[in-house]
Formats: structure tokens, sequence, C-alpha cells
């Protein structure tokens, strides 16, 4: 059958991708379209042909999914993309696209991927939110992308953010109309506001982050005013000046316009002191589940001295300094290693050691010192880990190395590598970190092949 764009077709949706679009598959043709569920029927209209997939968008429901959500929520587009699927066939799904992963990337059809470990309620729990600026007929709008798109669509709040974040969007919004503050246009590179970042602590106190394109922030002293008289639990602001046309959401440089310089937060026992570029997880519940999953993976003992790479702030290495004889941190972002060193002492911990520097330099780098770790637990960001730092660890031959993953493709080919030199997956333990949508965390163990 030949595609071409504007074709009308129906379907039944499959599966999901790693940005929660629904899958079609028209004569083994990937279709991928949004605000789909699996088991939704559909007619969908093709806007998009590429080599090995199309992209689509979805004309009418012919008939809705049986795993659809009686009381559907009402959620902002490409926000939440399985809120209206059954959390029951959430967690399913994870295992089953974890399980696939590990076969498709590493060749492994009989791992013993576990059940994923679900919320007891899966709502309200992101503490760091970065929402989007924008306008719409003179006005202020703050929201989230429409799906493959920058037009931001406006939302008075959100239910993956805590209470407080809402109050603070809906403050922020009144403040921009009423002092004609210039939302940021990314087609013309003009405005002042494109961003608002709210991140929470245990105690619902936020840091609120203003990102903006210029240095000058107009009426700053009346925003800080209004925030801090109307919503009680705000003890930070910050600006942040981020002026690239094509960037991340935060830019380099941040200037404390008022309040605590840092959050104080908790996954359990241990405290931390977050800063606003600090890398924190944005599910400090779900967290606590990982990192202890992590240790038990670990087995560790008093005498096991454990290198931790890509240690942000030290999350998990104070989870293991509970417990072994040292910990050596390794992590690029200086910021993040100023504050893994405060939290350590923090928590009155003295046996680790935190280095600034690219995990695939200074892990070499030490061990030619001579620095020999019998444990190793990786949680690198998204693209994985660089071969550098794989080559190293076989340099190394732990006994045991726990791989911490939030994308289950790229941990998968990094394991094929380990598994050539020398490890066998021992299990996998799929964790909910993102509620309602299509990501998930995953701690993988490994064991050195015993000759």
């Amino acid at each position: 059958m030949t595609l071409n764009v504007g074709d009308i077709l129906t379907g039944e949706i499959i599966d999901f991708t790693h940005e929660g679009n629904g899958v079609i598959k028209i004569d083994n043709f990937a279709i991928f379209v949004p605000n789909g569920l699996i088991g939704d029927k559909v007619e969908i209209k093709i806007t998009e042909l590429k080599k090995n997939f199309g992209l689509g968008t979805i004309v009418k429901y012919i008939e809705l999914s049986t795993d659809r959500n009686e009381n559907e929520i009402e959620s902002v587009s490409g926000e939440i993309p399985l809120v209206n699927y059954k959390y029951e066939k959430q967690l399913e799904w994870k295992k089953h696209k974890v399980t696939m992963d590990l076969l498709k990337f590493a060749g492994l059809s009989d791992i013993n991927v576990h059940e994923t470990i679900g919320m007891i309620s899966p709502y309200r729990y992101r503490n760091h939110t970065q929402i989007p600026v924008g306008s719409k007929n003179g006005e202020a709008v703050l929201g989230f992308y429409q799906k493959g798109s920058h037009d931001v669509v406006d939302m008075e709040g959100s239910i993956l953010q805590p209470e407080v974040a809402d109050k603070i969007l809906n403050v922020i919004r009144e403040w921009i109309n009423k002092f004609k503050i210039k939302p940021y246009e990314r087609r013309t590179n003009k405005g002042v506001l494109r961003h608002v970042g709210i991140r929470t602590n245990h105690k619902d106190e936020a840091m609120v982050i203003l990102v903006t394109a210029t240095e000058n922030l107009p009426n700053a002293n009346q925003l800080i005013n209004t925030l801090t008289s109307e919503v009680k639990n705000v003890i930070s602001i910050y600006q942040n000046i981020n002026n690239l046309k094509s960037a991340p959401t935060y830019g380099r440089k941040y200037i404390k316009l008022y309040g605590e310089e840092r959050l104080v937060d908790y996954i359990g026992k241990f405290k931390f002191n977050i800063s606003p570029n600090s890398f924190f997880q944005v599910n400090r519940t779900q967290a606590e589940v990982l990192y202890n999953k992590a240790i038990e993976y670990l087995e560790l003992n008093e005498d096991d001295e454990v290198f931790d790479i890509y240690c942000g702030i030290g999350t998990i290495s104070l989870f293991i300094a509970d417990k072994a004889k040292r910990v050596y941190g390794i992590e690029s972002v200086k910021a993040a290693i100023d504050d893994a060193k405060k939290n350590s002492s923090l928590n009155h911990i003295n046996n680790t050691e935190f280095i600034v520097g690219k995990a695939e330099e200074v892990f070499p780098d030490l061990m030619n010192k001579g620095i020999k770790g019998n444990k190793v637990v990786i949680d690198p960001p998204r693209k994985g880990c660089e071969k550098e730092v794989l080559e190293a660890i076989i340099k190394l031959n732990p006994e045991r190395v726990v791989y911490v993953s939030c994308n289950s493709a790229t941990m998968a080919r990094d394991v094929k590598y380990l598994m050539e030199n020398g490890y066998r997956v021992e299990e996998v333990q799929p964790v909910d970190m993102f509620a309602h949508t299509a990501h998930v965390e995953v701690v993988t163990l490994l064991t050195r092949n015993v000759s």
C-alpha cells in the first residue's frame, strides 16, 4: 500500500513512543499520532512521511480503549500523555518497554524483569517544573507547549505539581498582564520572560526561577512583593539569564532576587541542599524506592569502596556511604559537586570524596592513581555512558555494577557492551518515577562472570 501525506486511514493504537504518542501500524509501517491510547480505534490523517515512520493526527475516535479511565482527566496537550490510561496498564506497559529494549538493543530474551514499582498516589509528585511563557490575543499564557509546536497552551495548574506551584503560576500571569511584561517570542527572538521554573521541597516551600532573555527584568520588585505576600511558601526567587536562540531552559547565569540561596529537601533520612541549577530527582518518593533498590543490588558491606559515576549532588552517594567503607562520586557540573560536598557534611558523612570533571576522564585517572573500587553505580544522562567510562569499568573489573537509568534503550546498549566484556545481567527493576508519561526509571544489576 502506497501512503501519501493527506491520506485518511483507520487503525488501532498498539503501542506508545518514548514521547507518549500512539503507534499505529499500516502494512507494518509505523504512524505516530498524539492524544491516543493503546486500544483506541481511530481515524487518522497522515501529516508527514519519513523513511521509517510517519506522523499523523487523529481525525475522530471510532472506538475508545477499554483501558481508558472511567473519569477522564483534562490535560494540557503533550504534558501528561498517558494520564487517561489506567494506571495499572501504564505500569504493565513500562515493564514491557524495558523488556523489549533489552531484547532489541542487548539481545536479551530471558532476563528477570520485575513488575514496575508504582506509586500509591501518582499525582502532585513533581518537585521541579519548567513552564514556558507565551502570549495569545495580547494576554500572557503560561503552560506547556502544544505537542509538535512552540505554541503555549495556557493552564491554571497541573495535577503533576504541588498546589503551591499552581498558585505561583497564577500570580505571575497576573503580574505579566498588569505590568505588560513582554513574553519571549521564539520566532523573532524578542521579549523578556521565557520560562518560569518552580522547585518545591517536602514542606511545599518553593524556589521560583524567572528565566529571561534580557538582563533587565522590569517591575521585578512588584512581583517579589506580590509573590511573597500572596504565596507564603515562596522562600527563594532567582532570575536566570538565557539569551540563546536555541538552548536548554536555563542559561548559566543566576541572580538571586530574594530569600534563601537553596532549598532543603529530603530523600529518605538524608537531607539535601538544592541550588537553582542542581539536578535532583523530580519525584522524591520514588527516588527513595529507586535508591533503596540500588543499595539492595550492591549488597554493600563495611569493606566496600564504591564509584558513583554521574553522582550529581550526591544523592545515591550518601545512601551508599551509610553502608560502605568509602564512596568516590564523579560529576561534570561543578555546582553539583559543591552541593554534594555540602550535602555530605550536612548529613555528617565523612567517607565520601567528590571529584568534578567528565566521568570518561576522571574515572580512568582515579584508577591510574591506584584507587580500586570493588563496586560501581552508574546513573548517566539519557544518552547513556561514554564508551571510555564503560572501558574503565571493564578495566576496574568490579564484582558488581548497578546501572540506574531513565532511558532503557541506551541502558540496554551499554549493558550489551558490559556483557560482551565479562558481565551478566542478573535482574532488572523498573520504577515509575514519571507517572502518566512514557518515561520509566530502571535499575539493572550486573555481576562479573566467574571463570
